[in-house]
């Protein structure tokens, strides 16, 4: 599944970056749990919110079998609040 997400992940890349951010994929449970750690102009940014559940879940869901929740983390690996 991993492998599946870091593809998805890829192909949304470009656009993240073009707004002076990115994003990592830090851990894929074999629950469907999904990790990710923004970095550059995302941290912190209110719209990381919005990229996160109608950019990066949205195509999670429609592209990776398996899939359950997608979870922004810091650099502790501790969940942000949204």
């Amino acid at each position: 599944m991993k492998a599946k997400v870091e593809e998805v992940i890829e192909k949304m890349r470009p656009a993240i970056q073009s707004d002076g951010g990115d994003v990592e994929v830090v851990s894929v449970t074999a629950e469907g749990d999904v990790q990710v750690r923004f970095h550059g102009a995302c941290v912190g940014c209110p719209s990381s919110t919005m990229t996160l559940k109608g950019g990066i879940e949205r195509n999670l869901k429609t592209y990776v079998p398996g899939f359950k929740a997608v979870i922004a983390v810091d650099v502790d690996g501790k969940p942000i609040s949204e």
